[in-house]
């Protein structure tokens, strides 16, 4: 057996309590911290509580089965992206596939080899981190970017994303009933790197762009506002400011308190204080007034 030691938290949920035995000391040796569950809804419970890196699931259990508990995890956003692992006896065809269909990255059969297990453990959850990583790097840019499954649900957004939905409108419910459908039959085909849509339905105007293909058949998109320039980007461009400042900016010249600003751009009103007092020396001016008379000029020119 190996002895490379790992991190992370593993959430085991099994009903058999010699197999929770086996795999608990199995993972304590390779250094994992381990939580264990005797069925889904306990599972369910431990995972609002503490988030673990990695889940191993037995199919087969009363009461909820695995195959339910990892479908009412994957409707959790939060909690979507933990790779689950399914533990099972099972070696139908149907179950393997069942398994995978409910959001599962792997299988493997009991009696679990050890080393086995160690092995796939390692591969998962460094795709985990990878992914992990590349989302937060995108949430950076601050890009209207967001992935959808092959059935057009949304897995994850940008906050500028969510924010351009807000302004056009388009809740979860009205993307899902409007949008949907027309990016799953958009992508359904063949697509290069900067092919676009125009979505139809809605009354502001938007377009999406396909970026990349992502793992488990996900895709990465992108919005584009074609209503006109937005306008925290023109006060970017023309302001020299970067895209938060001309993103608080923005909202100033709305009225908006530091409050609201945070709550809008998901970030404390603190942080809103420290781009303000970023913004003032760059604009040559002294409170937020006098900002927001510059910035509603700027607006207004590219109007006129």
């Amino acid at each position: 057996m190996t002895t490379e030691k790992n991190s992370g938290t593993v959430l085991v949920v099994d009903d058999s309590p010699e197999a929770l035995s086996l795999i608990n000391d199995t993972l304590e040796s390779a250094g994992y911290d381990v939580l264990v569950a005797l069925e889904g809804n306990q599972a369910l419970t431990i995972v609002k509580r503490i988030r673990p890196d990695m889940i191993l699931l037995d199919a087969v259990m009363p009461n909820m089965d695995g195959f339910e508990t990892c479908a009412r995890l994957k409707e959790n956003p939060e909690l979507a992206d933990i790779p689950v692992i399914f533990m099972t006896g099972l070696t139908e065809t149907e179950n393997l596939v069942k398994g995978l269909e409910v959001g599962g990255v792997d299988y493997l059969t009991k009696p679990i080899n050890t080393d086995e297990l160690l092995a796939r453990m390692k591969v998962h959850h460094n795709n985990a981190r990878q992914t992990s990583s590349a989302y937060k790097a995108l949430e950076s840019t601050g890009q209207f970017l967001f992935t959808i499954d092959k059935d057009g649900k949304m897995i994850w957004a940008t906050p500028q994303t969510q924010a351009l939905l807000a302004r056009a409108q388009v809740s979860a419910e009205v993307f899902s009933n409007k949008i949907s459908a027309q990016l799953v039959v958009w992508l359904s085909r063949k697509r290069e790197s900067g092919d676009k849509l125009v979505i139809e339905g809605i009354e502001y105007p938007l377009e999406a762009v396909f970026l990349d293909h992502l793992m488990n058949d996900e895709k990465l998109v992108k919005l584009l506002d074609q209503q006109k320039s937005p306008d925290h980007e023109l006060l970017r461009h023309k302001l020299e400011l970067t895209v938060r400042e001309s993103q608080v900016l923005l909202w100033i010249s709305n009225g908006k308190t530091n409050w609201e600003i945070a709550q809008i751009l998901e970030m404390s009103p603190r942080t809103v204080n420290k781009h303000l007092e970023q913004i003032y020396p760059k604009l040559g001016v002294e409170n937020r007034t006098a900002a927001a008379r510059i910035a509603l000029k700027v607006i207004a020119e590219q109007g006129a």
